[in-house]
């Protein structure tokens, strides 16, 4: 189903009894309308043909007249008053993206070079324009051979995703073998820790048959394919898919646009179950063209005697108070403004626009400036402002803040959504750190000098970590961080074949153990305790 779609299922009226009123102008509109074309030019003492030639406006009742205005303009804000609508009002606390699992096959057969460089170069090359396309959005990453691994968990930021989809080979992957379906299972573990309904990608080249129902499955999520497949070649998995989930690779980005619309239509269909979100009213945008039909009022002939009444009525209402920004802002409030920027992705001029704290806040943690938004959500004691201030002490790497604003969440709402594990996350990454401290002690002996960087210790745990800033110009002294980072040399195909191969060994485990207790124990011998029969 594309978005199209959904919208048409999706359009009802939320006050559907103002609809009413449009019989009533219909019927208004037909009786003035009807009063105006029986009028007619007396005969007496004029020949037919001087009468045709003097009489002005002979077919008038084919044109348009002023009740012809008026009652298309009452008809709009009827409509506009029933409130037209075909989607949920947004959260702001949810990504108004689809979070998407990507699952990439990486297998000998996908570095056939049919489709140029290879068929996984391309496959990867598609995943980065998918990522660009949906910039800010969550998308997790899993890869998949004869077993299945997470490779990048649900994030937004898409160049933490890069370096690991470039180290991804077949030769990293410790089983051979096509196991979608644990692919899928993965996907969904990671969907499931998601607060908005979400989608799986497949970027294969092939399905293995055996897998086909557990794709398709009733409890399967939406699913799109893109077949990694030049022109002319077919699949059997995929012909078992159903055909408008499978995309088939192409030169442009047509194929990733028509994915993205795909997920993000299946998005709205399940936040359109979500009761818990009014619906967003549409009917403001009928005032738009209803205002311009007023304009023919001004053309001379035109005016209507009770359309006086109207503009007395409105100049009653009293006028908005006048503001130089701009033209914008004589019909939208910051907020709004801020609102349509937000949508459009553009944090950083929504920051600028908005002026409930709560609302800029969030955008400026979306824009990445982490500490502003820290200091603007000061202003709301709310769970919700707490929980973004954690999120983004978390970004910003104070996590001693984030633990605290975690649990600053919880206090105000024990059971706001992700508090608790995200509290538990940064408390790890807190202990973590005095832990390593304790475990290195540099800095004891050397004194610290102007250019050392010390690591704050808040804890008592360990001693203060120093590295020691070599002078400019100068050939000695330890190396800073950076410099240190920079000499290791490890590829990130090198650590996700040793992850992987862990990870395949820790699920062989198991389920060797559960192959051997459930072996049947030996029959005894006869005379050994068996009982003859």
């Amino acid at each position: 189903m594309n978005e199209l779609a959904v919208i048409v299922e999706a359009f009802h009226f939320i006050r559907p009894l103002w609809l009413l009123l449009l019989p009533l102008i219909a019927a208004l509109w037909w009786v003035v309308r009807r009063a105006r074309s029986r009028r007619d030019v007396p005969m007496d003492g004029l020949a037919p043909h001087l009468r045709a030639a003097l009489t002005v406006g002979g077919s008038a009742y084919r044109r348009l007249r002023p009740i012809d205005g008026v009652a298309l303009t009452l008809a709009l804000l009827a409509l506009g008053a029933a409130g037209p609508t075909w989607s949920r009002m947004p959260d702001p606390f949810v990504a108004q993206s689809a979070p998407v699992v990507v699952v990439l096959e990486v297998t000998p057969s996908m570095e056939a070079k049919d489709i140029a460089p290879s068929r996984l170069e391309r496959g990867k090359q598609k995943i980065r324009d998918l990522l660009e396309l949906r910039a800010g959005a969550r998308t997790a990453l899993v890869a998949y051979a004869g077993s299945a691994h997470g490779v990048v968990p649900m994030t937004e930021d898409p160049a933490v995703m890069t370096p690991y989809l470039a180290g991804l080979a077949p030769d990293v992957m410790p089983n051979e073998g096509e196991r979608a379906g644990d692919a899928l299972a993965l996907a969904v573990d990671l969907l499931a820790q998601e607060s908005s309904p979400g989608g799986v990608l497949f970027v294969a080249d092939g399905v293995d048959p055996a897998d086909v129902a557990t794709l398709t499955g009733p409890d399967a999520p939406a699913l799109a394919v893109l077949a990694m497949l030049p022109e002319g070649t077919s699949d059997r998995g995929l012909d078992g898919l159903p055909a408008e989930t499978v995309v088939p690779v192409t030169p442009d980005d047509g194929d990733i646009r028509r994915i993205d619309g795909m997920l993000n239509a299946a998005y709205r269909q399940a936040m359109l179950e979500n009761t818990d979100q009014p619906w967003l009213d549409r009917g403001h945008w009928l005032g738009w063209p209803a205002a311009l039909l007023t304009l023919i009022w001004f053309r001379r002939g035109w005016t209507m005697r009770w359309a006086a009444a109207v503009l007395l009525a409105a100049a009653f209402a009293g006028p908005a108070p006048a503001r130089a920004d701009g033209v914008v802002d004589w019909f939208l409030t910051p907020d709004q403004q801020g609102r349509l920027a937000f949508q459009q992705n553009d944090f950083s001029r929504a920051g600028e626009l908005f002026t409930d704290p709560l609302w800029r806040g969030y955008a400026l943690y979306r824009d990445g400036q982490y500490e502003t938004a820290v200091e603007v959500l000061d202003r709301v004691e709310t769970a919700q402002a707490a929980f973004i201030q954690g999120m983004a002490h978390i970004k910003s790497r104070t996590y001693r803040d984030g633990v605290r604003a975690f649990e600053t969440a919880l206090e105000r709402d024990p059971d706001y959504p992700n508090a608790e594990a995200n509290l538990a996350v940064a408390r790890e990454i807190v202990d973590y750190v005095e832990r390593a401290r304790e475990q290195s002690d540099t800095g004891e002996e050397a004194g610290i000098g102007a250019d050392d960087v010390v690591i704050d210790n808040e804890s008592g745990r360990g001693a203060e970590t120093e590295m020691e800033a070599p002078e400019e110009g100068g050939d000695g002294g330890l190396l800073t961080t950076d410099q240190w980072m920079s000499t290791v040399d490890t590829r990130t195909g090198d650590f996700l074949r040793q992850r992987f191969a862990i990870e395949a060994a820790r699920r062989q485990a198991p389920a060797a153990a559960d192959a051997g207790a459930g072996a049947p124990a030996a029959a005894p011998a006869e005379g050994e305790g068996g009982t003859a029969e």
